[in-house]
């Protein structure tokens, strides 16, 4: 019988130690598992609604508050960024989230002075439109949230889609259905119906683009001497005039 130098039996553990074996090769390590992310990294990376989700399943309290005091800063930070705005962009949401990020939300104080928060909710049905998703860019300050009609409304009739609903302090203040179904409506005729409709402040965003202009000026080269290659006459003053 061939003798199988590789097979652990103690006859081959006898002749390993009297070296007419080699010794036995060491087992392989497993390599160990990667580390996973840290907690600094998992709040570096997440956004708003992750940073909810983290810290409504932290069980340790201190753990718990670091996270609560991280979210809040994102949030001043990313009000900052956006000169004091906190939306820009169509969140959508489901049926159980109506009341809490519309209804509840419309009372938020956003804009100071007891004016609550302007929310657009926006019913549809196959896309989401490109109106909506333009004028939530343009007015940050106001929050548009999207949803599907009839997982909104139990039964809703396509027709009606899409339909807008209005909120401000907590009460809906219009409501537009089936927009743009009869014939083509342009974006400016659904501005002036928001901002009739009290849920969009041109005037706030005005103020928002003339403070994030003057951030731009300030970051800018310092400003040189411009030198005329001949001298101004009567008709540049008047042209300076306008």
């Amino acid at each position: 019988m061939a003798l199988n130098p590789d097979e652990d039996t103690e006859f081959n553990d006898a002749l390993r130690k009297h070296g007419i074996l080699p010794p036995k090769a060491a087992p392989e390590r497993s390599p160990s598992p990667e580390a996973g992310p840290t907690l600094s990294d998992q709040l570096a990376q997440a956004d708003l609604d992750e940073l909810e989700e983290l810290a409504d399943e932290e069980n340790d309290s201190d753990t718990e508050r670091f996270m609560r005091q991280y979210q809040r800063q994102k949030v001043a930070e990313l009000r900052r960024e956006a000169g004091g705005a906190r939306f820009g962009t169509v969140r959508p949401i489901g049926r159980d989230d109506y009341t809490r990020e519309i209804t509840d939300a419309s009372k938020e104080d956003d804009e100071g002075e007891g004016s609550g928060t302007g929310v657009v909710a926006f019913l549809y049905k196959d896309r989401l439109g490109d109106q909506i998703q333009e004028l939530a860019r343009r007015y940050p300050h106001t929050k548009f949230v999207s949803i599907v009609g009839d997982k909104c409304i139990p039964n809703y009739p396509d027709r009606n889609v899409p339909t807008l609903l209005m909120y401000r302090k907590g009460e809906m203040t219009n409501q537009v259905v089936a927009w743009g179904v009869a014939g083509d409506r342009s974006i400016e005729e659904l501005e002036a119906v928001l901002i009739a409709s009290q849920v969009i402040n041109p005037k706030l965003e005005i103020k928002r683009r003339r403070a994030n202009a003057e951030d731009d000026e300030d970051e800018e080269v310092p400003k040189r001497s411009i030198r005329t290659s001949r001298p101004i006459t009567k008709d540049d003053d008047s042209d300076l005039d306008l």
